[in-house]
């Protein structure tokens, strides 16, 4: 007799499934669902709206014709099957327009992560997303770190992994590769660090 596999190697839902369970949740449960599981996304605290309110500002003061959309929901993952709200996407202007609650990552220049200060967030944040994101080819993947007062660069998607990693501390510059295309001074992140 064969065994089962665990319910670790088998989703806990269909992706149809999890998409439904979405569109009616509360508005105060923000659902995403990486690799096979659903997860909630905390809300976000007064810093945590200003970090991506900042980057925001930055990136169309950079980027004029791009715009850091709040929590666009994008299919991830291999073969699509994962859903994730990041907390920033860049993309042209307009770009997500018709598309709907879960958009094909095709066309989105970077995502953006800004941790929260919750026992997921490592798992969460710096292991399942990126692997998500890179899997779906985003080609910059910016995570602010507020647990360690940094920021780093996820670029390079190759085989559902970023090949390339630069972590800077909170005050210094940080390269944004292209397609992005500009340099980032991350010292306004001090006044937000908690």
């Amino acid at each position: 007799m064969t065994p089962s596999p665990s319910t670790s190697d088998r989703p806990q839902m269909l992706v149809e499934e999890f998409e439904e369970l979405a569109r009616h949740a509360p508005e105060s449960a923000r659902l995403e669902f990486l690799n096979g599981k659903i997860g909630v996304k905390p809300m976000p605290d007064g810093n945590h709206g200003e970090i991506v309110a900042w980057l925001l500002k930055r990136c169309m003061q950079h980027r004029p014709e791009l715009f850091l959309y709040p929590e666009q929901g994008l299919k991830v993952e291999a073969y699509r099957k994962g859903r994730a709200k990041p907390d920033g996407v860049l993309a042209p202007e307009e770009y997500f327009a018709g598309k709907g609650e879960w958009s094909e990552p095709a066309g989105v220049l970077m995502v953006v992560e800004v941790t929260s200060h919750d026992r997921d967030a490592d798992r969460r944040d710096r292991i399942e997303k990126p692997d998500g994101y890179a899997a779906a080819g985003i080609p910059v993947h910016l995570l602010v770190d507020r647990d360690t007062d940094s920021v780093t660069v996820h670029c390079d998607p190759e085989g559902g992994v970023y090949r390339s990693l630069t972590t800077r501390a909170f005050g210094a510059a940080i390269e944004l590769p292209d397609p992005v295309g500009f340099t980032l001074d991350t010292q306004k992140l001090k006044d937000f660090a908690d």
